[in-house]
């Protein structure tokens, strides 16, 4: 069943690979806790403890503000297809946003998109397997193009407006950081 390790082993890093969604879980020391959906091709494995995910434009900013205060995370993948499995790997984080050198280098790691925002960096100490028993089959059809059609009808000016009218605080009334 459940096995707890302190790295990601070249088969958690392959099944990681074939995924299609993955959800990110953090908190501050007060206020909500909030789990995010994060699909698209934005995950990648750095190295047996660290992996980078590009944080797309959406219509909150919670886990920049979380992460900021607290920056422990956790993110989960489920099988939703073949082997039931579910993941967790757990860490602490950091924001890197387009300002930084760091979203520079991380960022050839992923397909160019209007809407990057940011890109989280997470420092893997625990990977956790359990069974996916309860896990549902689901069939994947397609990545959905719409996030990517909003940010580029936007455009690299609207999406900074737009990050300036609804990112820069969270749903607590955290500040993100994602302007300076």
């Amino acid at each position: 069943m459940g096995k707890k390790t302190d790295h990601i082993a070249p088969r958690i890093a392959e099944f990681i690979k074939n995924q299609h969604i993955f959800f990110v879980g953090t908190a501050a020391a007060e206020g909500r806790v909030n789990v995010s959906p994060k699909g698209t091709d934005s995950f990648r494995v750095i190295n047996k403890n660290k992996i980078v995910w590009l944080n797309l434009t959406g219509s909150g900013n919670e886990t920049a503000a979380h992460v900021l205060q607290n920056n422990r995370m956790t993110i989960m993948f489920c099988a939703f297809e073949g082997k039931p499995l579910i993941l967790r790997l757990y860490g602490n984080a950091t924001i890197f946003h387009p300002r930084d050198t760091e979203f520079q280098q991380y960022s050839e790691y992923f397909p160019n998109a209007v809407g990057s925002r940011q890109i989280i960096e997470m420092d893997v100490d625990l990977v956790q397997t359990s069974c996916g028993f309860g896990v549902p089959f689901m069939d994947y059809n397609s990545e959905r193009s719409m996030l990517d059609d909003w940010a580029n009808q936007k455009g690299e000016d609207g999406i900074e407006q737009y990050w300036a009218d609804k990112n820069t605080k969270s749903i607590d009334g955290f500040e993100t950081q994602i302007i300076k």
